[in-house]
């Protein structure tokens, strides 16, 4: 398997409820996505944020993703642990692969990664994978 990935995330559904709602603008949410992947992971994604949002749209968010998918033609899938923000329209994300979170032919698999997002519900991912 490569030491580096990289690819596309495209997100394919949004389900954003808030469960905190402060009159000065301030709120938490919590997220339910959808996500294809394409480039070095060829597969599909589910993924849950908690957010908080400032008064002026500023968000932090957290989350856990289940990829499931193909890396090198290796099948199986593997946990994300996301600690991000949205700021400016641009969402960003420094994320670990959960320990121990690899099932079938990706067991073992682990590393650290970054995403930015672009246009249309697009982001680049790049992951390293440790060795």
């Amino acid at each position: 398997m490569k030491n580096q990935l990289h690819g596309v995330f495209q997100i394919t559904g949004w389900d954003e409820t808030p469960y905190v709602e402060n009159a000065d603008g301030t709120r938490q949410t919590h997220a339910k996505v959808a996500q294809t992947y394409s480039g070095d992971i060829e597969g599909a994604s589910e993924l849950q944020y908690l957010m908080s949002y400032s008064p002026n749209g500023v968000a932090i968010f957290v989350g856990f993703e289940t990829v499931t998918g193909s890396i090198d033609g290796n099948s199986g899938s593997f946990i994300i642990q996301h600690n991000g923000k949205f700021a400016d329209g641009v969402a960003s994300s420094d994320f670990l692969i959960v320990v121990n979170s690899g099932t079938e032919k990706l067991v073992g698999i682990s590393g650290t990664g970054t995403f930015k997002s672009g246009d249309n519900g697009q982001a680049n991912y790049t992951i390293t994978i440790a060795v």
